[in-house]
């Protein structure tokens, strides 16, 4: 009998050899084929959750696997170390920002390496270390020089809270994305980043990206928003009237900023629907009228100070301001169109003005009702009567027939479009156009924990990029949080500093940089990690890149990937990278959900607070009512939480990996139980005595050249399993490797040790079931394999190879139908001759019972797949 499997024990033992032997550090060869896996590195809060325990596993299995195939696998980790939690943190323990994130990494990096996650720690990146932000800041300054990076005043969402800049995509329902606070529209200088330089192809190069989910893949392509339609100006009328004939305002002439409007449509053919058009509250006319109408300019403020995302706006009440201006009709002068200022118009999209069409657009008829205005529909569903078709609460959409139209009566929406394209070039009023959603990529924000924006402003030179040779431009350690805004600003010297060109007192740029700029590129870094000189070695981001697989949260579909697809891009531009597209494969994980509890006071309740009871049903430690909740994520603000720490610590690293494996597709969400925690845990115990405690042949004997009928019939399936098990994990299908091999682990309980060819076919299924678990289950796997007498360790040893011959099955299973109706299913030898085929079917004990004593009168075979016999 052997020793009870010691957990921890072993998983210690493991690490630490693992470590000794550097056994996953990666280096470039030339000679073997490479394969890069990573995982979505961390923000360093201090603990790993079940979160991350899920994602690393996933993609350490990936790279355990390749590595046992034969590549070169690189498998690094970093981590996400700049950004406003860490502030918030020193401000509110009275630490620095560097300390509370350093030592959370420590911490963090101790718990991930207790998972046995098989990472080369030598590639190791912080980016809040200089040694990582010198070459951002040397990227940056390559992207200056390229056109690539700009400043510019811009109309930006500031979170009043933080005190910063937020990207379009950071602004969720209108609120900051991590403070939760109203966002507002400010006025400010702002660094940018020319991601729509590239928009067309971050679009077009989505068709190539054949090994991301569909689902990430249209979220950028929504995101980007290429659209066809025209830009279309309608001249302006009333300016005199307003402006009431003051000296100071000048007259309005063809010249003028303000003497048209440009609007961009993709419905060109609904212009004769028109009632109206509407300005954004920040449209450069807005603002000049504003000058001079304080009601204006109050409603413009507002405007500012609500939600600013898409669906915020589609949701808030549709409010505008007449201007009392006119805009004429592109087609008819002598038609006229109030000038309205309206909420649900963006300045980002577009031209930041429209033309509202109510009969078929919704936001167009909230506002018409609204405000009175006419709603002329102008298509007309294929099956209306255009004498009685009208709008009343809700738009038309749908396909149809243009009427109410003039000259486009009659057409088909698509020859509408084109005819009314052709029509405003002809009158010199617009031009077909390509729009796109996108916009350049503001990447100032205004906080001390980021990387220093490497830009100096002089009175006399004006902006001037930090000299290479004076880089990093290093954070200031002595900052204090006492005010609100940015510390940098509050810094009494680090700002000042002379100018390079001209040597006068000048300032440095006090913005950070967004910390998705940080997670842009961090992928390349990786290639070359501790090169001082050199964001990247060009030979070495040749060998690695790209990403051959990356795994983390769909969460990250707009905001990191295309910001990362835009970064690879500018690298290559500017010389640092081949590749264009930085990620060749795509895996993104469901999330990990909980039970959790709530009190009768409505207060959340930690599971050990709880007692479950057989039906289901909780209740508190007095026997009060507890409401359960299923298929909750987990949170901290439910309290249904489980610390990894906790579990590894009872059940070992292996136990928890496994029940993430095992428990459902890895795309989907997983619920956290006990009793699957327990399952894992007795299954990796069960394996243990399986390999400890049956008698078996030395380790490196031969198979006997005889074997019996059972042991062939288990080896056939121990080398289908090896096939299925692989075809599993190159398809992402975990859940079904594991339901595989514990099908392999119960057929080898069929074997009979004491049977001298079955003993030896129980040493190779125990040595496979071994290396098939080795990815999943690293610790045990590697304890079993030297307790089978193997010298080289699990991690060195090759991935096991499915012998072709036994992978023929020469059986068939047959359905037997009597009177179309399934009696019965036998499994019979392939291509057997059809009579006897017919009388093993007849004889089955279902198919008599079926007949009842009655002759067949007709039996069809269809070879290896069904009989069917009609009575």
């Amino acid at each position: 009998m052997s020793t009870r499997y010691n957990v921890q024990a072993a998983e210690s033992k493991w690490q630490k050899i693992w470590a000794e032997k550097q056994s996953f550090k990666a280096v470039e060869d030339q000679t073997r084929p490479k394969y890069y896996v990573m995982s979505m590195f961390p923000y360093p809060s201090g603990r790993i959750h079940m979160g991350h325990v899920r994602n690393y596993t996933l993609s350490d299995v990936v790279a355990r696997y390749k590595r046992a195939q034969g590549f070169n696998v690189l498998h690094p980790m970093g981590w996400d170390a700049f950004g406003l939690p860490a502030e918030n943190a020193a401000r509110d323990r009275k630490t620095h920002p560097a300390k509370w994130t350093y030592d959370n990494i420590k911490n963090m990096r101790g718990e991930l390496v207790r998972m046995g996650l098989s990472i080369d720690w030598s590639r190791e990146v912080a980016t809040c270390d200089p040694s990582y932000y010198k070459h951002q800041q040397k990227l940056f300054l390559d992207f200056l020089k390229a056109g690539l990076a700009y400043r510019k005043e811009s109309w930006v969402n500031w979170d009043p809270v933080d005190h910063t800049v937020l990207a379009n995509e950071q602004v969720i329902d209108g609120k900051g994305w991590r403070s939760g606070a109203a966002v507002e529209k400010r006025k400010l200088s702002q660094w940018f980043l020319k991601i729509t330089t590239y928009a067309d192809e971050l679009l077009s190069a989505l068709g190539t990206l054949d090994r991301w989910p569909e689902k990430v893949r249209l979220m950028q392509e929504n995101w980007i928003g290429k659209s066809q339609g025209a830009k279309v100006r309608f001249k302006i009328t009333g300016w005199s009237e307003i402006s009431g004939q003051r000296k100071d305002t000048p007259p309005l002439t063809t010249d003028h900023p303000t003497s048209s409007i440009e609007v961009f449509t993709t419905r060109p053919d609904t212009l004769f629907g028109a009632s109206f058009v509407a300005l954004s509250p920040n449209h450069p006319l807005a603002t000049e009228l504003a000058q001079k109408d304080a009601k204006l300019a109050s409603f413009i403020a507002e405007c500012n100070r609500t939600g600013t995302s898409e669906v915020a706006v589609e949701t808030a009440e549709k409010q505008g301001y007449d201007t009392g201006l006119k805009a004429l009709h592109v087609f008819d002068s002598n038609w006229q169109l109030p000038v309205y200022v309206a909420n649900f118009v963006l300045m980002e999209y577009g031209t930041g003005a429209i033309f509202g069409c109510p009969a078929h657009d919704q936001r167009d008829l909230d506002f018409a009702r609204k405000y009175n205005l006419t709603v002329k529909p102008v298509v007309l569903p294929l099956d209306a009567d255009p004498t009685t078709f009208t709008v009343a609460d809700e738009p038309y959409v749908g396909p149809g027939t243009i009427y109410n139209s003039e000259f486009l009566d009659g057409l088909s929406v698509e020859d509408a479009k084109k005819k009314s394209i052709a029509e405003i070039e002809k009158r010199g009023a617009g031009s077909g156009t390509t729009q796109f959603r996108l916009r350049d990529w503001g990447v100032s924000r205004q906080r001390y924990w980021g990387c220093p924006i490497p830009i100096i402003h002089c009175d006399a030179c004006g902006v001037i990029p930090v000299p290479e040779k004076d880089l990093p431009v290093k954070l200031p350690d002595d900052v204090t949080f006492d005010k609100p805004g940015n510390p940098l600003d509050h810094h009494p010297t680090w700002k000042h500093v002379n100018c390079p060109t001209c040597g006068k007192a000048a300032r440095r740029e006090t913005d950070t940089f967004d910390t998705f700029v940080d997670s842009s590129w961090y992928f390349a870094r990786y290639c070359s990690a501790t090169n001082p000189d050199k964001p990247v070695e060009k030979s070495q981001a040749d060998y690695w890149l790209p990403v051959d697989q990356y795994v983390g949260g769909v969460e990250h579909a707009i905001l990191h990937l295309l910001y990362a697809r835009f970064f690879t891009r500018a690298m290559h531009v500017t010389g640092h990278l081949s590749v264009d597209e930085p990620f060749s494969g795509l895996f993104t994980q469901g999330m990990i959900c909980h039970e959790s509890y709530r009190d009768e006071a409505g207060n959340w309740l930690y599971p050990d607070a709880v007692t479950k009871q057989e039906d289901g049903t909780a209740t508190t430690a007095d026997g009060k009512p507890v409401k359960v909740f299923r298929g909750e994520k987990m949170s901290k603000s439910k309290n249904n939480v489980v610390d990894p720490g906790k579990i590894i610590e009872s059940y070992g690293a292996d136990t928890a990996r496994l029940f993430m494996l095992s428990d459902s597709p890895p795309e989907r969400d997983l619920e956290w139980t006990d009793s699957g925690v327990d399952g894992a845990w007795r299954y990796l115990n069960r394996l243990w005595r399986m390999v400890t405690e049956s008698p078996l042949p030395p380790q490196g004997a031969s198979l006997p050249a005889k074997l019996s009928a059972n042991a062939q019939k288990i080896r056939a399936t121990i080398h289908r399993s090896i096939a299925d098990v692989s075809n599993a994990f190159e398809r992402f299908h975990f859940n079904g490797a594991v339901a595989k091999i514990r099908e392999l682990s119960n057929a080898l309980d069929g074997l009979d040790s004491n049977e001298p060819s079955e003993a030896a076919v129980l040493r190779e299924g125990l040595e496979t079931l071994v290396q098939l678990l080795g990815p999943m289950l690293p610790h045990i796997t590697e304890e079993m394999w030297e307790q089978l007498g193997h010298k080289k360790m699990l991690t060195e040893t090759p991935w096991p190879k499915a012998d072709p011959a036994l992978l023929i099955d020469d059986t068939a299973t047959i359905a037997i139908q009597v009177n179309g109706k399934l009696r019965a299913t036998i499994t019979l030898k392939r291509d057997m001759a059809t009579k006897d085929v017919e009388s093993a079917a007849l004889a089955d004990g279902n198919v008599q019972r079926a007949l009842d004593g009655k002759t067949p009168k007709k039996i069809i075979v269809v070879p290896n797949k069904i009989v069917n016999v009609v009575a």
